[in-house]
């Protein structure tokens, strides 16, 4: 229902950005949440929606989540969370086993860790019943890691997020609270692929779909706001992939 506390992290830009304008609009009070508050406050400006409050917290940081929780649950009930704060995978910076495990602890951090943190500072304030919780992973978590997730800690990462999750539906749900995971596959318009998204990484991309097109932001906010609504109330433990068609289902 309109007027839920609906939280996005990583809700500046990109797929987030368009999760939090989707829920505004609708008439919900929206915390985003990230790293950058000039970035947060650009979305809060770009969205032009006096619903959207930002919160600026480094995730990976249990100090910084403990105390942005506590800023939220002021706010009231939380209705939906939203874990979508993530990065690309963090090449090493030699062939050094210390330098191979820095780069997949900090991945881990980045892609897992923040879900897992964030989503335990919010527990007790989620609605019982009718709390929702939407868990973005990738394509790369049911592929492995190829091209420019070679390295493996992202997709490690976010496959980790499918065994958490589904872990957490079972201890939710008795309350009336689902949890999903929806793993997109290419989306345009998103900071996670940097300057390696150039023409013909965007046509291989879409030529990989059954649809011919790559996905948008706004695919992935319209699959979000129905995990999230009333009607969706008896999907839960699942991991749901929108992808085109690139990865069939399981």
């Amino acid at each position: 229902m309109p007027g839920r506390l609906v939280v996005v992290s990583g809700g500046g830009t990109g797929i987030g950005k368009a999760i939090a304008a989707t829920f505004a609009a609708s008439g919900d009070r929206v915390v985003i949440i990230g790293r950058r508050r000039e970035v947060l406050e650009k979305a809060r400006s770009d969205i032009g929606e006096d619903r959207i409050h930002v919160m600026a917290a480094d995730l990976r940081d249990p100090g910084q989540v403990e105390r942005a929780g506590d800023r939220i649950a002021a706010l009231g009930e939380v209705g939906v969370l939203v874990n979508n704060a993530g990065a690309n995978a963090t090449p090493p910076t030699d062939d050094s086993l210390h330098a191979l495990s820095a780069a997949w602890r900090h991945d881990l951090d980045t892609n897992l860790l923040t879900a897992v943190l964030l989503t335990s500072a919010l527990r007790d304030r989620l609605a019982r019943p009718g709390g929702r919780v939407v868990v973005i992973s990738s394509t790369a978590a049911q592929r492995g890691g190829t091209g420019a997730h070679s390295y493996g800690s992202y997709a490690a990462a976010k496959a980790g997020l499918h065994g958490w999750s589904l872990g957490l539906a079972k201890e939710l749900g008795p309350a009336g609270i689902t949890v999903n995971v929806l793993a997109p596959g290419y989306i345009a318009g998103t900071e996670i692929f940097g300057d390696t998204a150039d023409g013909a990484f965007r046509s291989r991309k879409r030529d990989d779909t059954l649809v011919g097109r790559v996905g948008t932001p706004r695919d992935v906010a319209a699959a979000v706001d129905y995990l999230a609504s009333p009607d969706a109330g008896y999907l839960t433990g699942q991991v749901i992939g929108l992808n085109g068609g690139a990865v069939l289902g399981r």
